[in-house]
């Protein structure tokens, strides 16, 4: 029997990032950036537990990421929309980056990432020794 796994946070991109890029597509330079709002809106959900970060994105939502947080090396964020929402970015021990995009509560979640990353650096450093 394992350890539960209980979820932190689970949901899709702010809202507000859909709201302001369809006022922006008033003007037609904007239109790829409503889509891409849009796109994200529709099929992009992020899903943050005790055990790992799993992003579903993608056309039609195929796509599924999953991170444990051992792979995970840095978290970085970018507040957008006023602070409202905010992109994290994910850079594991490997190299690869994983983008969250248009991220609601963006600095609590990295923050609970962050501390969850420390705890389970410590017990790798601990095991070790």
């Amino acid at each position: 029997m394992g350890i539960k796994e209980e979820v932190y946070y689970e949901g899709g991109p702010h809202i507000g990032d859909l709201i302001l890029n369809s006022f922006l597509a008033l003007t037609i330079f904007f239109v790829p950036l409503t889509i891409g709002a849009i796109v994200r809106a529709v099929w992009l959900r992020f899903r943050i537990t005790s055990r790992r970060v799993t992003v579903n994105g993608g056309w039609f939502g195929r796509n599924r990421t999953d991170l444990v947080y051992s792979e995970i090396a840095e978290v970085s964020v970018i507040p957008r929309g006023l602070g409202f929402w905010g992109d994290m970015l994910i850079v594991l021990k490997d190299g690869s980056r994983i983008e969250l995009k248009s991220l609601p509560k963006f600095r609590d979640i990295a923050a609970y990432i962050e501390e969850k990353v420390q705890a389970k650096s410590a017990v790798a450093s601990s095991s070790a020794s």
